[in-house]
């Protein structure tokens, strides 16, 4: 809500405001849909083996559909740039199966594990409010910023009644985490508005896959603050990731 006191001054909220309410109301419904599988996600599995699943499927979607439906071609390099960003991606969250059963868990195939299903989960959710967002901004000419900060207004309540039962919560981890919880205001809704403003501008088969330069980011954390498995593994597949963004920007 902290960007709301710039929506006049970014293009307002258009003149078509029952087309601006409708692609609002599914795009709110999608990212909630989103969080709370992601959220179910981290709580039974590893945050870098969700994110990273969640974060490699999701493009892969995404890139599918930008191509297949909305008819988009990129060139053969940025195409190689896509398949470099998404096999990083995918391989920073492939699970220890090794370690896994060295610690006595029973292996489970691929399609069972909790990281794998939940980040899936999480991905098809990615892709869905990625695309919807990208054909509304495109599409109705919605100002990114007033997009967005319509969003939460809607999330708002939604998240409110998905956490009612934690409520009591809510005041002492604000007091507790006010300065993150800041940032976070302000930092989170700046990067989407900057991947709407991005999807306006180049094809959504590129801009999709180079969100995921978070996914390096998030595995060093993962390796160094969580002390995560295969520290070396993720920050050489992270390598790749860097490697694919740079021939998509090429």
């Amino acid at each position: 809500m902290l960007w709301a006191g710039i929506v006049p001054l970014t293009g307002g909220l258009g003149t078509d405001l029952s087309s601006f309410a409708f692609g609002v109301g599914v795009s709110a419904a999608l990212h909630v849909a989103y969080l709370l599988v992601l959220q179910k996600g981290y709580r039974v599995a590893e945050l870098s083996t969700v994110y990273a699943r969640a974060r490699g499927s999701g493009p892969i979607i995404s890139v599918v559909v930008a191509i297949a439906v909305l008819g988009e071609r990129p060139d053969p390099t940025a195409l190689v740039g896509v398949a470099l960003v998404l096999a990083g991606v995918l391989t920073i969250g492939a699970p220890d199966r090794r370690r896994t059963e060295a610690e006595g868990a029973p292996r489970l195939r691929l399609w069972m594990e909790p990281g794998f299903i939940f980040g899936v989960l999480t991905g098809a959710a990615i892709a869905a409010y990625t695309v919807w967002d990208a054909n509304s901004v495109r599409n109705w000419h919605f100002s990114p910023v007033a997009f967005m900060v319509a969003c939460t207004l809607v999330e708002i309540p939604l998240f409110s009644l998905a956490l009612r039962r934690r409520g009591r919560e809510l005041l002492p981890a604000l007091r507790a985490h006010w300065p993150p919880l800041l940032a976070f205001g302000v930092l989170s809704p700046l990067s989407y508005i900057l991947v709407l403003v991005a999807v306006t501008l180049a094809p959504l088969a590129l801009v999709a896959p180079t969100r995921e330069v978070s996914v390096v980011l998030v595995s060093i954390y993962g390796a160094l603050v969580l002390h995560e498995r295969r520290a070396r593994w993720r920050v050489a597949a992270s390598v790749v990731v860097a490697a694919g963004i740079v021939l998509i920007a090429a």
